[in-house]
C-alpha cells in the first residue's frame, strides 16, 4: 500500500500479543468478573504512582468521578466547579448526585482558569474538578493552595494524564482528595473500557469500593476467596454496578508495564509534529510549563491561526478525504443545549474558550502509529496549510 492510500486512524489502541495472551489467560482461569487480576492491577497501579496510595479499579473514569464525589458527601444544594473545556462526563456526574456544576472559563492553555474558579466560589461550593487536558498537567500547587484557602475538596479529572507529572509529582499522588484516570480504548493506556480512582484517604477508598458494587460491605473478591461464609454480606447503601472485570484488568496490567515506553513514543511523535509545523500558520500545543513537569501527550491539539488558508472544519474534512482521522477536543460545555439552558450560560461568559474553539483540531497521536503514518500526517498538514 502506498503512503497515499495508508489510513491513519485518529487514536488506534496500542495492543500486542502480550495483552491478548493476558486476556486469554484470564478467561481460561474462570475469573470473568472482578477477581485476583483486578486486585493486582490496583496494587501495581498505586505502586507505579508512588506514595501511600489506594487505587480502586472501575469500569470507567465517569464512574470514578461519580464515586469520588459521592464519597465526599456531595449532594443536593452543593456546587462543584468544573471547566467548560471538557467532556460532558466531568459535569454530568455532579448532576447524578443532585448537585450543580458551576462551569468556568479556561486559560489560554485550555486548562481551568484559577482566577475564574476563585471568583465562582460561593457558600455552596464544596469541590473543584480540574481537567488535565490532552495530558498537560494543571498547576496542582496553585490549585491546592486555592482549595485550602476556601476549604474545598479537589477531584482531578486525569482521564488524559497517565503518566504525567506536575512539579515533579506524579499526577495521582499529592494533596487532592481523589484523582481519576481513564482506560478507555483511545487513552494513553487501555483496558477497553475502564478507569481507576486513586486517593491517599483510606476511608474515601473504602466508601468507593463499597459503592462500586451495589453498596455491599464485602468486596466481591474477598467474598469468593476467603474460606468460610462467602455468601454473607451486608448492603450498607444503595450502590452501583461499576466494577472492573478480570480480563480487562489483565490487559491493564500489561499496558501498565508498557506505560513509560508508550508515553515516550507519543512524545516523540509530538516533537516531530512540533518541528514539522513550526513554520505553518498554527499555534502548537502548549508543553508543560515547569522543568519538572511531564506531559502525557494523550492528544496533540493544533490551533489554526486566522491567516491559515482554510478553516478548522474544512481542514478536518480534507484530512478525512485522504484517510487521516482528526477530531475536536472539546465542544465546550456552555455550547451544549442541556448545560446552556439548564444554567443560563452564554457564549459571552466564556471569552477564552470562545476565542479558541473555532481553531482547535486534534491530530492522530498514538504509540502504535508507524513512521509512514506519521509521515503522511506531516506531509498532508503541510500541503493543506501552505507549507513549503
Amino acid at each position: 500500500m502506498s503512503e497515499k492510500d495508508l489510513p491513519v486512524p485518529f487514536a488506534a489502541p496500542d495492543i500486542g500479543d502480550a495483552e491478548i495472551d493476558a486476556v486469554v489467560e484470564a478467561m481460561r482461569s474462570g475469573w470473568l468478573t472482578t477477581g485476583p487480576r483486578a486486585a493486582a492491577f490496583e496494587t501495581e497501579f498505586a505502586e507505579f504512582l508512588g506514595g501511600d496510595l489506594h487505587a480502586v479499579a472501575l469500569n470507567s473514569a465517569t464512574a470514578g468521578l461519580h464515586l469520588a464525589l459521592e464519597a465526599l458527601g456531595i449532594g443536593p444544594g452543593d456546587e462543584v466547579i468544573v471547566p467548560t473545556w471538557t467532556f460532558t462526563a466531568t459535569a454530568e456526574v455532579v448532576r447524578y448526585l443532585g448537585a450543580d456544576p458551576v462551569i468556568v472559563d479556561v486559560d489560554d492553555d485550555l486548562l481551568i482558569d484559577l482566577e475564574a474558579t476563585e471568583a465562582a466560589i460561593t457558600p455552596r461550593t464544596r469541590a473543584v474538578m480540574p481537567v488535565h487536558l490532552a495530558g498537560m498537567p494543571v498547576e496542582r500547587g496553585a490549585l491546592a493552595a486555592l482549595a485550602e484557602r476556601h476549604g474545598l475538596a479537589v477531584v482531578e479529572d486525569a482521564a488524559h494524564s497517565f503518566p504525567a507529572r506536575s512539579s515533579g509529582t506524579m499526577v495521582g499522588a499529592g494533596a487532592s482528595e481523589a484523582v481519576v484516570f481513564s482506560f478507555y480504548a483511545t487513552k494513553t493506556m487501555t483496558t477497553g473500557e475502564g478507569g481507576m480512582v486513586v486517593t491517599a484517604d483510606p476511608e474515601l477508598a473504602r466508601r468507593i469500593r463499597t459503592m462500586r458494587l451495589h453498596g455491599i460491605s464485602r468486596d466481591v473478591f474477598d467474598r469468593y476467596s476467603t474460606p468460610g461464609a462467602g455468601w454473607a454480606y451486608d448492603v450498607v447503601a444503595p450502590g452501583y454496578k461499576y466494577n472492573l472485570t478480570d480480563p480487562a484488568a489483565a490487559m491493564g496490567r500489561v499496558q501498565l508495564r508498557r506505560a513509560g515506553a508508550m508515553r515516550d513514543a507519543r512524545a516523540s511523535i509530538a516533537a516531530r509534529y512540533d518541528e514539522a509545523f513550526a513554520d505553518l500558520p498554527v499555534d502548537l500545543p502548549p508543553h508543560a510549563h515547569r522543568p519538572d513537569d511531564v506531559h502525557a501527550w494523550h492528544l496533540y491539539v493544533l490551533r489554526l491561526r486566522p491567516e491559515a488558508p482554510i478553516d478548522r472544519d474544512t481542514f478536518i474534512t480534507r484530512l478525512g478525504e485522504v484517510g487521516i482521522g482528526a477530531s475536536v477536543h472539546f465542544i465546550p460545555l456552555h455550547r451544549h443545549p442541556y448545560w446552556a439552558q439548564t444554567y443560563g450560560l452564554s457564549d459571552a461568559d466564556y471569552p477564552t474558550a470562545e476565542r479558541h474553539f473555532p481553531t482547535v483540531v486534534s491530530l492522530p497521536l498514538s504509540s502504535g502509529l508507524s513512521q509512514a503514518q506519521v509521515d503522511k500526517v506531516v506531509a498532508t498538514v503541510r500541503t493543506l496549510l501552505g507549507g513549503r
